[in-house]
Formats: structure tokens, C-alpha cells, sequence
């Protein structure tokens, strides 16, 4: 059974290990120590990274009585090896552990609500709440949290009976009835309190600050995401570089990019609905042009192809309540889009054609796929640069339809 020196001391930061066994594992190697100093993953604590010896320890973990350390290389059973914590990884981890222990406190003292769910990552953190808190309301148990780091008050860790801490119940923020024997305790002082197996720095002040990032809906509270310590840190100064970036393109100061930005908003906009305007009107004049090449077919009715080089695509169902109005004429509107070639074929008032058929012939001149119904179906084809002289071929087998 290995030595869990990090529970008592979680400052302590290397010390003299034996090796008591040594297990391959694929390429990773699963070392187990007659104590250590690195915390395995528990608790929602990630496990701590550092080094034995030579060799490099990504992961720990624990199984029953036993803590596995996974290494890049060997290590000799009954060697003598030195056992290094990854300070910068152990502190980051502390941070977001003590933050979430206090950021969940001031929500509960705040607004009752509770933790029920904590998550941690390399990236972000998050707690689930049963209660569903606005943004306001976290920025203010934010502003809670972060002054009670900004005392730096001692966080204790004690040891006691389940039964003795059932006395203890009413002064925690949490209490797991069915735990038993022996807990570990830790206690903020004058604030927090919460059986937890996890790794807290000694002093609240080691965690900086915390950040609350953002919340969504979660089932019937919400989930908050947040960062403490350096994470906070990087996290603002990333977003402020971006939003000095901003200020940069629209020529104004950091603290004008919201208004301008609407305003940017609103010029898009109205500039979207010109553009809209102006090719409805591209639109009636092709069709124009169109309708004066029609040709007509045996039955007396007319055949108009609408032919356009460049488009989005949309521009068949644009035309569609227009071109089903059109009397004893069945059109067909292709569009070049991109890399992709899109027709339309739509069957107007009083005609009987079969929009199906006319499909079925312009799939196989264009190599394409499509389907529809009577009136109106649709289909599309990869680009290609003879398209039209393909159309053209065709005409006459869609005029004898």
C-alpha cells in the first residue's frame, strides 16, 4: 500500500520513493511506489504529471488500495527513485479545485442553490446547479468568491469518524450520509465546508482569482463554467487581445466595439435587403428575356429555359410562385453554383406536363440526380463547363415531351 504523503501536505513537492512494482502496460509502464507525493485523478481532480526518476508520469490513478503511477519507461523493483510533482500542473489543478469548492459555497450561500455535478478538464470547469441562476446573480456570487480569496483565508483539512462529522452536518455545505468511517474534512475558514478527497493549496490567495466564464440551461438549474488562478489569467488577456483587435479594425476605442458593432449590424442588414431588391429585379428581367425565347411545342404550349452562370442556388424556388403562374408553360430554371450545377423544373397554371419526366432528361444529359412531383421537382449536378451546350442538346426530347 502506497504512502499518500501529498494528503496531508500538499505543498511538499518531490521525495525518496521505492519502487515496488513495475508493470507494462502497451507502451506505458503502471509503477506503483511505497509512497508518493503525486495525487492520483479523484475526487473530479485531475491526477497530477511528474517525473520518477528518469522517467515521465502522465497519469495516476488509484485501484482499491493501490496507486498506479503510468510512466514513458521502467523502473527496477526495489530501486531508489525521486518523485517530482509537476508544480505547475499540482497549483493549476488546486486552483480550479478550491474555486469550485468556494465559487459553489457563495451559490449556495447566495441563492440556496447546489452543487450537484462538478467537472474538470485541461481547458475549462464547470459546476452543475439545481437551480437555474441569471448571469447577474453569478457575477455577484463571482464577486463573493473573490473576496474571499482576496483574504487569503487558511483552508483546513481534518480527519474524523462519520458519526462525529454527522454532527457537523448543519455547518457543511454538503453531507453524504452514507459515507462511513473515517472522512477527510476541509474547511475554508469561515466559509466552506465539505467532505473531499481532492488537493487544495493551504490559503485561499493561491488561487488569484476566479472567473465566472459562462452558463447554459442544464436540466432544471444550469451548468457554470469558469476558470480560476493563471487559467482566468490567460483566459482574459486572449480576450482582450481579441478585443483590442476589434477596437483596431472598426477604429474606435475597446470600449465603443459594441456599439459600433451594432451599428455594423443594422449597415448589413440593410445592405442584405438591397442586395435582395436588386436581384428579385435581375431576376424579372431574365425571366423577361426568357419568356420572349420560349419555344412551343406540338401541343401549343411553351418550354422556357432560364440559363444563369452564376448563382446561390436558390434562385428556381425564388422564381417558383411566378413561374407556376405562367399559363400553359412548363420552365426550367439552371442555376451554376460554385462547384455545383442546380435545375429546376416547375409546371405553370393550366399545363399538364409531368415535371418528372423533364427531370429524368435533364439527369441523364447532366449526369446528375433529382427528383420531384408533378408540378415542381429539382435536382443538381457536379459543375461543368458545357453545361449549357448539354441543355441545348437536349431540347429537343423536352419539347416532344
Amino acid at each position: 500500500m502506497t504512502e499518500k504523503l501529498y494528503e496531508n501536505d500538499p505543498m511538499l513537492r518531490s521525495c525518496q520513493a521505492t519502487v515496488l512494482s513495475c508493470t507494462a502496460q502497451g507502451k506505458k509502464f503502471l509503477i506503483e511506489l511505497d509512497k508518493t507525493v503525486l495525487y492520483p485523478e479523484g475526487g473530479g481532480q485531475l491526477s497530477d504529471k511528474g517525473k520518477i526518476g528518469d522517467a515521465v508520469c502522465s497519469y495516476v490513478f488509484e485501484k482499491g488500495e493501490q496507486i498506479f503511477h503510468e510512466c514513458d519507461r521502467p523502473l527496477a523493483v526495489g530501486s531508489e527513485a525521486e518523485v517530482n510533482v509537476d508544480w505547475p500542473v499540482r497549483l493549476d489543478r488546486m486552483q480550479q479545485h478550491l474555486g469550485e469548492h468556494l465559487l459553489s459555497y457563495a451559490c449556495f450561500k447566495l441563492f440556496q442553490a447546489n452543487n450537484i455535478g462538478f467537472h474538470m478538464n485541461e481547458d475549462f470547469v464547470t459546476i452543475d446547479l439545481d437551480k437555474n441562476l441569471s448571469m447577474e446573480d453569478l457575477l455577484q456570487a463571482e464577486l463573493f468568491t473573490n473576496e474571499i480569496i482576496w483574504e487569503d483565508r487558511p483552508v483546513h483539512v481534518s480527519y474524523m469518524d462519520s458519526k462525529e462529522a454527522a454532527l457537523l452536518k448543519d455547518k457543511m455545505r454538503k453531507f453524504n450520509s452514507k459515507l462511513t468511517g473515517i472522512l477527510r474534512i476541509v474547511a475554508v475558514e469561515d466559509a466552506d465546508m465539505c467532505t473531499c478527497c481532492g488537493l487544495h493549496p493551504p490559503f485561499t490567495g493561491m488561487l488569484g482569482s476566479v472567473k465566472v466564464i459562462r452558463s447554459e440551461k442544464h436540466k432544471e438549474g444550469c451548468r457554470v463554467e469558469f476558470l480560476c488562478g493563471k487559467r482566468a489569467l490567460l483566459d482574459a488577456d486572449r480576450k482582450n487581445a481579441q478585443l483590442a483587435a476589434a477596437a483596431q479594425d472598426l477604429a474606435c476605442k475597446p470600449e465603443q466595439v459594441p456599439e459600433r458593432l451594432g451599428k455594423l449590424k443594422k449597415d448589413m442588414a440593410a445592405l442584405h435587403e438591397q442586395n435582395k431588391a436588386a436581384a428579385a429585379m435581375f431576376l424579372d428581367l431574365k425571366l423577361a428575356e426568357a419568356l420572349e425565347k420560349a419555344k412551343s411545342k406540338a401541343d401549343g404550349s411553351k418550354l422556357l429555359t432560364l440559363c444563369l452562370e452564376q448563382g446561390d442556388g436558390k434562385e428556381g424556388k425564388l422564381l417558383l410562385p411566378k413561374l407556376g403562374l405562367l399559363p400553359d408553360t412548363v420552365s426550367i430554371v439552371a442555376v451554376a453554383a460554385g462547384e455545383r450545377l442546380n435545375y429546376t423544373v416547375v409546371r405553370g397554371s393550366g399545363s399538364g406536363a409531368d415535371c418528372r419526366a423533364y427531370m429524368k432528361l435533364l439527369n441523364e444529359a447532366l449526369g446528375g440526380r433529382g427528383g420531384g412531383k408533378e408540378d415542381c421537382a429539382q435536382g443538381g449536378a457536379p459543375y461543368q463547363l458545357a453545361w449549357r451546350e448539354k441543355l441545348a442538346a437536349c431540347e429537343p426530347q423536352l419539347l416532344a415531351l
